[in-house]
């Protein structure tokens, strides 16, 4: 059989792994790419501006063509089909005969018919040629527009954000993503990109493209209003790529794309179309699942196996567009007769959730996450499966205030028949299948059933029920820390410890595989502090750290950053206060009295930072690691120095607590409260590490957070000497770093240990593992190894030279943009950054 493929995209190659799959015999296959690679991954194409390569990008595994005997003909582009003589013509004139013939051609960019949309430094987003060609024009460029505000066209703004270019978006509907998101949604969507710097244009209909005054074209609106830009991308949507089908007279659908039955087959029985070439029901897809579904629909019925059918596809998806999670399932928009729908919006840390649910509250129809999308999985499967909601389903999206866990969905709930990865078609019943098979890692799980081997989004739930299947079969179940280290982060730690290993590239070769991830790096650089306790800008721990370690501070939502300098126990001199106000007011920072007793500075530049510190260093202060997962705060009321009521030093105390711990590097960061006596006013109770004074010594609590979902702390010791508290803590918190989860706080750690408090006390108090005298001596190790960071930094001119905003240019980041507030400055809003911008034109 002579099998011909047109097409070698993502959906052209899934239908050759399936083919390969069915183990059909003395099939001749030839498949036609018109570009000049071989299929590359789309989904995650803009990952090519941020480093990753055509050949990282590749989906064809080294030998696939020679293991199937696949031929593949690149930059081989089919020109015209023949049906009644079975043929194939490529544009040099070749012909190729068939007997079955697969379109996978695809889809096109579409382009608004705008005068002037040919004009030089004018692109669609699409190939990775795209992308070459947009990024010379980006670096003769100062700013560059994207038209399209959905999927696509957010991904593109962030490539053109990501190449230091003043960023606009602009979109024919009245909100971004308008297929995905309602109009709340859209809302808040709209402002976390604006809060990027992004400015964002809708309702904005471009009626045609001339010359520019200041930058080389001007986008000329329907209002009469203008844009002018250096390079303009067009991602409006696609269009299905069925030229060859329409030159052979192929039944169309009413929206183009090829018309197919629900096995792939056109109406000619021996040409078939996947992916976004193809319509079927009158519909066509432009995610890459349904597109595999048709190519392993395809494959088994060319291969004689008629066991499956196409039969549409749930169009759900997650993603995080420039670091905002946005997810929607379903009917989002409550277009459902009778349908009702339960909203919760947070303004201020811009979060907004809204679920559909039937008539009845009984069956979950659609669902719209926008900067949250924590529930997605659990709402997916709700949806997908018809599970009956809750009692008060609004509670699925509802933070939890009161400490109790949200209402989710176990594995067990689920049917085999659930479909947990989309893009592979991966359901429940094969997970299980698979353990009972033998398989028990994510890697060996993705090698046999592809699940999670695509985007991604499903490795959470899928790593549940695998783990859940493998307790029922009494298997011991393994918590790796990611695919490079099969090893928890307790195991990491003994290895790097009892290893004295202290290099991530010795800890990959030694007991890893792989290069890492942004998982495993940021992990391994927190136990080698917790360790070693060496600089963690230094060369070759620099690279392991996440964003606001690697600039030793907290970046905020305009892309600026906090500094905050240490006051232990909250306690600062006159000369200290008048210290800070003059950096803050010298460098035009927002400053704010912290819950934790500190002084916050806000609004400062990445390249200000050394020299802001320089000044605070001069002036006594230290690093206070607000940016790490480290020893944040030691809050103190002021105790029996000056209150009538306390029975203790509770300041003193405090200044000791924080001036011992401070260089501690733990799983997550850490709070203590030392209060002076019963009444509690430092709220010590509500702290990983608490301490009160009582009339014979001191009680010590331990686990406590607060937060979203507070956790009282426990009683661990009552009326302990100081000495005999010091060497507790030192104790507690070296078990804590040695045996807590990744992320992991003191308060789920305590929840998730065998045998609870009591263990807990055994350990501690009693010594039972034998341990104290290691655990209390480590601790001191970290405290005579030392050093604030921020000095470390600023003495340092290679450190110094990566505070700035680009990698290739010293320029400030012109998308921070402060205005006056209450006296003090505060980003600007998005429409007062365009007021802004208008005055700076003017």
């Amino acid at each position: 059989m002579k099998i011909v493929v047109v097409g070698h995209g993502m959906v052209g190659h899934k239908f050759l792994e399936s083919l390969a799959e069915t183990g059909l015999k003395d099939a001749e296959v030839t498949v036609l790419c018109e570009e000049p690679r071989p299929a590359y991954d789309r989904v995650h194409l803009s990952e090519y501006f941020s480093g990753k390569t055509a050949e990282d990008l590749s989906l064809v595994e080294p030998g696939f063509f020679e293991r199937t005997g696949f031929t593949l003909r690149l930059a081989a582009k089919a020109v015209a089909i023949e049906r009644r003589t079975h043929t194939v013509t490529t544009a040099d004139g070749e012909e190729l005969h068939y007997d079955k013939l697969v379109l996978a051609t695809g889809s096109v960019p579409f382009v608004p018919p705008v005068p002037g949309r040919d004009r030089p430094n004018c692109f669609v987003y699409r190939t990775i040629e795209d992308l070459d060609a947009m990024k010379a024009a980006g670096a003769k460029s100062t700013n560059g527009v994207v038209v399209g505000g959905g999927l696509l066209g957010l991904e593109c703004a962030k490539a053109l954000r990501d190449m230091g270019l003043d960023t606009h978006v602009v979109e024919f509907a009245p909100r971004l993503m308008a297929a995905q998101v309602d109009e709340g949604g859209g809302r808040v969507l709209r402002s976390k990109i604006e809060a990027l710097g992004l400015h964002v244009h809708t309702s904005r209909s471009t009626v045609k493209i001339v010359d520019g005054a200041e930058h080389r074209h001007r986008m000329v609106f329907e209002d009469g209003s203008y844009l002018e830009t250096d390079m303009i991308v067009f991602s409006a949507g696609i269009r299905p790529r069925d030229e060859l089908a329409r030159q052979s007279v192929l039944a169309i659908g009413p929206r183009g794309g090829v018309v197919i039955d629900s096995e792939c087959r056109t109406s000619d029985r021996n040409i078939y179309a996947i992916g976004e070439c193809a319509s079927w029901n009158e519909q066509t897809f432009g995610l890459v699942a349904p597109g595999y579904d048709m190519a392993r629909v395809t494959a088994r019925h060319i291969a004689g196996l008629n066991d499956v059918a196409f039969v549409g596809a749930d169009m759900s998806t997650k993603l995080k567009l420039m670091g905002v999670d946005v997810a929607s399932i379903g009917d989002a928009q409550g277009k459902t007769p009778h349908s009702r729908s339960f909203l919760y919006t947070d303004e201020i840390r811009q979060i907004y959730k809204k679920i559909v649910v039937s008539e009845d509250g009984k069956k979950l129809l659609g669902a719209v996450l926008v900067g949250d999308a924590a529930e997605y999985g659990t709402l997916l499967q709700m949806a997908l499966n018809g599970i009956t909601l809750p009692a008060e389903p609004e509670f699925l999206i509802l933070p939890s205030s009161d400490g109790k866990a949200k209402p989710g969905l176990g594995p067990d709930a689920l049917p085999d028949s659930a479909q947990l990865c989309s893009c592979n078609n991966v359901t429940k019943g094969q997970i299980c299948k698979a353990v009972s098979e033998g398989v028990t890692s994510m890697a060996d799980l993705k090698a046999c059933t592809k699940a999670g081997a695509t985007c991604g989004g499903c490795v959470p739930l899928v790593t549940q029920v695998m783990k859940v299947e493998m307790k029922k079969q009494g298997l011991a179940v393994n918590n790796h820390l990611c695919e490079h280290f099969a090893y928890s982060r307790q195991e990491l730690y003994h290895l790097i410890r009892v290893g004295e290993i202290k290099s991530f590239d010795d800890l990959l070769a030694k007991h890893g595989k792989g290069m890492g991830c942004d998982i495993c790096k940021p992990t391994a650089a927190s136990i080698f502090a917790s360790c070693w306790n060496e600089f963690v800008l230094k060369k070759d721990l620099a690279r392991l750290q996440d964003s606001n370690d690697y600039y030793l501070g907290n970046i905020q939502k305009d892309g600026s950053y906090s500094v905050v300098p240490r006051m232990p126990a909250g306690e600062v001199t006159p000369d200290g206060l008048i210290a800070v106000g003059q950096v803050a007011k010298k460098y035009g920072l927002y400053t704010k009295i912290t819950g934790g007793q500190r002084v916050d500075l806000f609004g400062a530049r990445v390249e200000q930072l050394p020299a802001i510190w320089e000044e605070l260093i001069a002036a006594g202060f230290e690093s206070g690691h607000a940016y790490g997962k480290s020893l944040r705060t030691v809050k103190s009321c002021v105790g029996s120095t000056w209150c009538r009521y306390g029975v203790g030093d509770s300041v003193g105390l405090a200044v000791e607590l924080e001036n011992r711990y401070k260089g501690l590097r733990a799983p997550h960061k850490i709070k203590f409260g030392v209060s002076g006596c019963t009444r509690e006013c430092a709220e010590a109770q509500g702290k990983d590490i608490g301490v009160s004074a009582t009339e014979k010594g001191w009680n010590l609590y331990v686990c406590g957070n607060g937060g979203m979902k507070p956790r009282h702390a426990e009683l661990l010791a009552s009326d302990l000497s100081k000495d005999e508290l010091v060497r507790m803590i030192d104790r507690v918190l070296m078990f804590y770093v040695r045996t807590a989860d990744r992320l992991q706080r003191t308060s789920t750690w305590r929840d998730n240990l065998e045998g609870g408090l009591d263990y807990l006390k055994d350990v501690i108090l009693k010594d039972s593992l034998g341990l104290g005298a290691e655990l209390e001596a480590q601790m001191q190790a970290v405290v005579n190894t030392y050093a604030c960071e921020w000095k470390v930094a600023v003495t340092d001119p290679e450190t110094r030279k990566r505070f700035r905003s680009f990698v290739n240019s010293d320029k400030q980041d012109e998308h921070i943009v402060f205005v006056e507030e209450r006296g003090q400055i505060r980003p600007a809003r998005p429409e007062e950054r365009a007021d802004i911008a208008t005055e700076a034109s003017a």
